[in-house]
């Protein structure tokens, strides 16, 4: 039985994780950059709840829908104002901006709520789930739904609607896409919009599993969701998606069967090994470019 609940842990924890990533993925894959910042949309969106669903006393899936619609906004006005000037110029100066990004609204969020932890509302029902002998809490079997239908929908957005095939388009050659008649500027806004709707998702999914929130919530959520594109491979929402549940099983069977002090040193020597090992991650493809 302690197996079994280490899995299903594993891979709640690995599917808020996995909403996290599929958002890192989607933007390098079509702006070709890391958005260092998105550790901090997720902390954004469980204020969002916080605010409407505890404060304002509005009905849970007012909620929930304020909460995606408010990241992806500021998705699209991040990437208006602090990324697209810099579309031409060198990572490094992207870099940086995203990291500025990052404790910007750390800071805000700071001078608004204060440092102190915030109880998360409680809105899923209380006890387990019991199917074939096996019980699941409410908070994993919803984590585990949410990531496989997100992932779905995404993946048949990618694949069969216009916008979708213009963002694979942009992905591949932005001038090419350009030359077609497709507005570059638009579809990674859109991208910007859609990984920050998802990074709400994951930001609701963490208060309900741990019950707080702080304005540092972010910070070791995005960085573990990044090793778990870097890990699936990064561009690839499949990839995102597995290793995001990779992840979350690691740190799980490391905190039950060996010490929560390691789980951490766990999942970044998960990191190197991908690195030294299979750079492009697993279901990644190396490309190489001729100059």
């Amino acid at each position: 039985m302690q197996f079994f609940a280490t899995i299903m842990n594993g891979l709640s924890t690995g599917g808020m994780y996995a909403l996290v990533a599929i958002g890192y993925t989607m933007v390098y894959g079509i702006a070709k950059m890391i958005n260092f910042a998105h550790g901090e949309i997720i902390m954004v969106g469980a204020y969002i709840t916080y605010v409407v669903f505890s404060l304002l006393g509005m009905p849970v899936f007012v909620a929930i829908i304020a909460s995606i619609i408010g990241c992806a906004l500021l998705g699209v006005v991040t990437e208006k104002v602090a990324y697209k000037p810099l579309r031409n110029s060198g990572s490094l100066a992207v870099l940086i901006t995203a990291i500025g990004v990052s404790y910007l609204l750390q800071n805000i969020f700071l001078l608004i709520f204060g440092s102190a932890a915030i109880t998360f509302p409680s809105f899923l029902p209380e006890g387990q789930i019991h199917l074939f002998g096996l019980s699941i809490s409410y908070v994993s079997a919803l984590s585990l739904c949410l990531t496989l239908i997100c992932t779905i929908l995404l993946l048949i957005f990618i694949n069969k609607t216009r916008l979708g095939k213009a963002m694979r388009a942009v992905s591949e050659d932005k001038g090419a896409a350009e030359l077609m008649g497709i507005n570059v500027n638009n579809t990674v806004s859109l991208t910007f919009a859609i990984g920050s709707g998802l990074g709400a998702i994951g930001g609701i999914i963490y208060g309900l599993s741990y019950s707080l929130i702080n304005p540092y919530l972010g910070a070791m959520l995005g960085i573990k969701a990044f090793i778990a594109a870097v890990l699936g491979g990064i561009g690839d929402i499949k990839g995102a998606m597995v290793g995001g549940l990779l992840i979350g099983l690691a740190e799980a069977f490391t905190i039950t069967y060996i010490s929560s002090t390691f789980s951490d040193a766990v999942v970044f020597g998960i990191l190197i090994f991908i690195l030294l090992v299979k750079p492009a991650g697993l279901f990644g493809i190396n490309v190489r470019e001729k100059v």
